[in-house]
């Protein structure tokens, strides 16, 4: 029995006509009674009462045609799912991203872009370090991550640089400073950093030790991070300052305040990245990395 079969039998249902139904389907009326009477063999019952005005259905015919509306509509929601995966409306994304990327309007709009495209596609968010993000996504535990730069990843990994924003100085409420509309780098000489160190922070501890290097300075770093948040919350304390992304302002801790940063040339950016798989088979996944 095929699902052609089904639909050749419930035409003539529909139309309690062999002749009107061929002409519905597209076939001739000899072949049509041909394929339902086939049917009937192979089912061995009788579907249809031949009538003089057409033909009626029996009441095993009228229970069959019943269960054979309900086979045709699964098949067909079953083909319009195997469509839908194939172009990666539905399935499961695994999205990694920094502790300060969540503040980042760009990201919650490429988030928004996403779901709002794809709104049966299963999404999930995981928070982490730019290199255990890393490490996840080359271990297939995550498919996308957006973080921080790192220098070397794994070659197995792409990892393109996506966006940038402006570097801020956090200060204690009660510093010398807090009252100044902006501050220039070389400032800050002698003042204790806190910032989230190298292993934890990609390339963005980097370029805030080679930005001090060129403001003629080496950061004395007083307390190390976990996460940019935990920074601010020290820099509360009083235990320090820190340079943190812009991004990171939407974080309200009692106690600090934020000023731009004077600085040589274009002036001090906290880089982001996308990372994925080079080689991605995953249509969900192309399809995020195309509204990238």
């Amino acid at each position: 029995m095929e699902l052609r079969h089904l639909r050749y039998f419930l035409a003539v249902a529909d139309a309690e006509n062999f002749t009107r139904a061929a002409e519905v389907l597209g076939i001739g009326q000899p072949p049509l009674s041909q394929q339902v009477k086939a049917l009937e063999q192979e089912l061995d019952v009788e579907l249809f009462r031949r009538t003089a005005r057409g033909a009626e259905l029996t009441l095993a015919g009228r229970v069959f045609a019943d269960e054979a509306r309900r086979v045709l509509a699964d098949a067909e929601r079953a083909t319009r799912a195997a469509q839908r995966a194939a172009r990666g409306e539905t399935g499961h994304l695994r999205v990694g991203f920094t502790g300060t990327v969540a503040f980042n309007e760009h990201v919650a709009a490429l988030i928004r872009r996403f779901h709002e495209a794809y709104p049966e596609a299963e999404l999930s968010l995981q928070e982490g370090t730019s290199g255990t993000l890393l490490e996840a996504i080359e271990a297939g535990r995550l498919d996308v991550a957006i973080v921080r730069p790192v220098r070397r990843v794994a070659d197995a990994i792409l990892q393109e640089d996506w966006r940038d924003e402006a570097m801020l100085v956090a200060l204690p409420i009660a510093h010398r400073f807090a009252s100044r509309k902006r501050i220039r780098l070389e400032e800050l000489a002698d003042e204790p950093f806190v910032q989230v160190p190298r292993v934890a922070g990609g390339t963005l501890f980097d370029d805030i030790v080679a930005a001090c290097a060129a403001a003629g300075f080496t950061p004395r770093l007083a307390q190390p991070a976990p996460q940019m948040a935990s920074a601010v919350t020290l820099v509360a304390a009083s235990l320090g300052i820190s340079i943190v992304p812009e991004s990171i302002t939407q974080v309200r801790v009692p106690g600090v305040v934020y000023r731009p940063l004077v600085t040589q040339g274009r002036g001090m950016r906290a880089r982001l990245a996308i990372a994925s798989r080079k080689e991605e088979s995953s249509v969900v996944v192309r399809n995020f990395l195309a509204l990238v």
